[in-house]
C-alpha cells in the first residue's frame, strides 16, 4: 500500500471524528482536533474532495492490490459517508435559523433562499467580491496598529445603507480585523450597507475596559464618519462580533453613553440598533470582575439581539449564551433571537460554508425586521 493513500485515509477518518464529537482532551490533542474541526466541519466537502482524489489515484497506479489495501479502500469510504454526514448537518443550518427567527419575530421573518452553491462548493475561502471595495487601515484612535479599522461598502457607494461593526475574535490577547466573518461583511456590503471591521487593544498590556473604550471609539468614528461612504444621515448602526468581539459587542450594546467608558468622548452617541453576536463568550472578563460580564448589563432599553452559538462549541458551552438570552428576556422590551446551531463549532464563521452562509441569510432576515420597526408576534 502507498504510504500517501494511507495517509490520507488516517487523516480524513481523524476529521470526522473531529468534526462529529466535541474534543476537550489534554494538549496537543485539543489544539489538533481544533484546528481540523475549525476548518473541515465547516467545508468537508473539500476534505472529500482530497480523500476521492486520493483513492482514484491509489487505483489508478495499482496500489490497491491486497487484502490491507481493499481495507483501506472500505475505512475511506466509511470516511466519505462521514464527511457527508458532517455537511448534511451544516445544511440543517437554514430551517434552524428560519424557525428561531419566526418564534420571536413573527412567522414568515425567516426566508428561504438558494444557497450560492458554486461559491460554497467551489471558493469558500475566497470572500472577496467585485462589487464591493475595502478602505484598509483607518486610524479611529491614538492605540496605533491596534486602533485601525476597516470599511466595507459597495463600489457604486449607493446612499441611505445601514451600518454594520464586527469586532474579531481571539481571547481578547490576539486576532485582526480583517480574518473574521467577512463572508458577512462582504454580503451586506455588496446589499448597500457599509460595514467596518476593527482591531482593538489586547491584553495583557491593556485588560478591560479598554477593550470597550476601543469599540465605544468605533462607533463614536461610524456616527462621525460612516456617511463619507455612503451611510444615511443618523443610519441605524449594528454592532457585531465573534468569540471574545461578541463580549465586546454586547457589553457595547448593553452601555451606551456610559462615561466611564467614554473618557475624553464623553458626549459621543455610542448607542446601536440592535446586537448580533456570534460563538460568544458572554460572563465574566479574565478578572471576574460582575460588571464585566453582559448578563448583568441587562436593561429594558436595550436593543434587539440575535445570538447565535454551536452546540458543538469547544470553547464556550451552551449555557453561557443562555444565560445572557434568558436575562435579557426577562427585563428587555426588544426581542432575542437565541439560534443553536447543530454541528457548529467555535469559530463558523471564517468560510463560505452552508451553515454560516444561512446564518447570514438570517442576520439579513434580522436586520430587515429591525429597521422596518416591526414589533414581535
Amino acid at each position: 500500500m502507498a504510504v500517501g493513500y494511507l495517509v490520507s485515509v488516517v487523516l480524513a477518518v481523524l476529521i470526522v471524528v473531529f468534526c462529529l464529537v466535541r474534543i476537550r482532551g489534554p494538549q496537543p490533542l485539543f489544539f489538533f482536533s481544533y484546528r481540523l474541526g475549525l476548518v473541515f466541519n465547516e467545508i468537508p466537502h473539500v476534505a472529500l474532495y482530497g480523500l476521492v482524489a486520493a483513492t482514484a489515484l491509489a487505483f489508478a497506479e495499482g496500489d490497491i492490490a491486497t487484502t490491507a489495501d481493499r481495507v483501506a479502500v472500505g475505512v475511506a469510504a466509511v470516511a466519505a459517508g462521514g464527511l457527508v454526514v458532517v455537511a448534511l448537518r451544516g445544511m440543517r443550518t437554514a430551517s434552524v435559523v428560519r424557525t428561531a427567527l419566526d418564534d420571536v419575530l413573527g412567522a414568515g421573518t425567516g426566508t428561504s433562499r438558494r444557497p450560492p452553491l458554486a461559491r460554497i462548493l467551489l471558493r469558500p475561502v475566497f470572500r472577496r467580491r467585485g462589487d464591493v471595495r475595502r478602505v484598509g487601515n483607518i486610524g479611529y484612535g491614538d492605540g496605533g496598529r491596534r486602533n485601525l479599522l476597516d470599511v466595507y461598502h459597495h463600489r457604486a457607494r449607493p446612499e441611505g445603507g445601514p451600518v454594520l461593526i464586527h469586532f474579531h475574535g481571539g481571547h481578547y490577547d490576539r486576532g485582526r480585523k480583517n480574518t473574521q466573518s467577512l463572508p458577512l461583511l462582504y454580503r451586506l456590503a455588496s446589499k448597500g450597507w457599509v460595514c467596518v471591521s476593527a482591531n482593538y487593544r489586547l491584553r495583557p498590556d491593556f485588560p478591560h475596559p479598554a477593550h470597550l473604550i476601543d469599540a465605544k471609539k468605533v462607533i463614536a468614528w461610524v456616527r462621525e464618519h460612516a456617511g463619507e461612504y455612503g451611510c444615511a444621515p443618523g443610519a441605524a448602526v449594528f454592532v457585531s462580533g465573534s468569540s471574545a468581539g461578541g463580549h465586546m459587542a454586547a457589553q457595547a450594546a448593553l452601555t451606551p453613553g456610559e462615561p466611564a467608558y467614554q473618557p475624553g468622548f464623553e458626549e459621543a452617541d455610542t448607542s446601536v440598533t440592535a446586537a448580533v453576536v456570534l460563538n460568544g463568550f458572554l460572563a465574566e472578563y479574565f478578572d471576574g470582575d460582575p460588571a464585566t460580564s453582559p448578563v448583568n448589563l441587562v436593561r429594558s432599553d436595550a436593543p434587539p439581539f440575535l445570538v447565535a452559538h454551536g452546540d458543538l462549541d469547544e470553547l464556550v458551552d451552551t449555557e453561557n449564551p443562555k444565560a445572557l438570552v434568558t436575562a435579557l428576556r426577562s427585563v428587555s422590551g426588544s426581542p432575542v433571537v437565541y439560534v443553536e446551531l447543530p454541528g457548529a463549532h467555535h469559530a463558523f464563521d471564517l468560510f463560505h460554508s452552508f451553515r454560516f452562509e444561512a446564518l447570514v441569510d438570517g442576520i439579513e432576515d434580522f436586520a430587515a425586521w429591525v429597521l422596518a420597526g416591526k414589533k414581535p408576534g
